[in-house]
């Protein structure tokens, strides 16, 4: 007896299946590290009766993943060259100088009490550039063979909130520098081999020697103008000064940049007494209804970093 044919058996239709532990971020990871590549074809109907098709093949992944598989590469270049060429008609490079890196940020001048300076920090293949646009000024730089660590520091700002800033030492010294996204900028230049094994962050500073209202005269082109803000004397003798509207601290001296705090007359919205506190740039004046608690301050923060220094210099409040 003949056995019946056998019966050829359909392929079960693709059922999507759902994993209860999967998450978002686990599909994000692996769209942007592995990537995945869509071969589709979808046929839409209703009533059984078809009225739209669909013929998919897309390969989604991140942009590293898809340029280390060859793909986008021409708008790669494309954009690098603009993105240079954009740059370039503000911040000059040279020639073969690519920008890795850009974010808001600054440099601190202490050389002129502590000064913040605001711009935009740039990492480049070559150097490490802090960039004021308006008006165009280089406000720190240093080629990357120059620099030889990089730490993370924290630092207390004059409202008594942390900060985090990049310390860059360099062959020339060492500078303190703010950016948008600090760890950020610090993972960078760690991997073109700058800095030691890991973040050294400074410990939480000692509460303030004596803080307060404080006016300041602020010297501008049109002639000096007292600005009302508060003041801080820290434990470690340095002096911050920010103004009720300032983001970042105007006046910052270290202790052994007190060269001698006196005490002379004149006109002040606080009364006739004007604070004097010489620097090695010049003198930078302040003012209170009570000065005798800042001038004493003052002077034993000078007196700490510059024992020679006489305890009695300038006259009394």
């Amino acid at each position: 007896m003949a056995e019946p044919a056998a019966q050829a058996v359909a392929p079960r239709a693709m059922e999507p299946t759902r994993d209860l532990g999967a998450t978002l971020p686990d599909l994000l990871e692996v769209l942007l590290n592995k990537g995945v590549y869509l071969d589709l074809d979808l046929i839409i109907t209703v009533a059984d009766i078809p009225l739209i098709g669909v013929n998919l093949r897309a390969t989604i992944a991140g942009i590293e993943t898809m340029l280390e598989y060859g793909m986008m590469r021409s708008w790669d270049e494309q954009t690098r060259e603009w993105v240079r060429r954009s740059v370039s008609r503000h911040l000059p490079l040279a020639e073969d100088e690519e920008i890795v890196m850009r974010m808001a940020g600054g440099h601190r001048d202490d050389e002129r009490h502590g000064t913040w300076r605001p711009g935009t920090v740039y990492l480049t293949s070559r150097r490490l550039i802090v960039w004021r646009a308006d008006p165009k000024e280089v406000l720190w730089q240093a080629r990357l063979e120059d620099v030889t660590g990089v730490d993370l520091r924290t630092e207390r700002s004059i409202g008594g909130e942390d900060r985090v800033r990049l310390a860059v030492t360099t062959t020339d010294g060492t500078a303190t520098l703010s950016a948008a996204a600090p760890e950020r900028l610090h993972g960078m230049l760690r991997e073109q081999g700058i800095g030691p094994a890991a973040p050294a962050r400074n410990p939480r500073p000692e509460s303030a020697a004596h803080e307060g209202s404080l006016w300041y005269q602020e010297q501008l082109a049109s002639g000096p103008v007292w600005r009302g803000g508060t003041a801080v004397v820290d434990r470690a003798g340095g002096v911050t000064w920010k103004g009720a509207l300032d983001q970042r601290p105007a006046v910052r001296l270290r202790a052994e940049q007190l060269l001698s705090v006196d005490v002379e007359s004149g006109r002040t919205p606080a009364g006739s007494a004007v604070v004097v506190v010489r620097t090695p740039t010049g003198g930078v004046r302040f003012a209170a209804q009570d000065p005798g608690p800042w001038v004493r301050a003052l002077r034993r923060a000078s007196r700490a970093a510059r024992p020679e220094l006489s305890a009695g210099a300038g006259g009394k409040p």
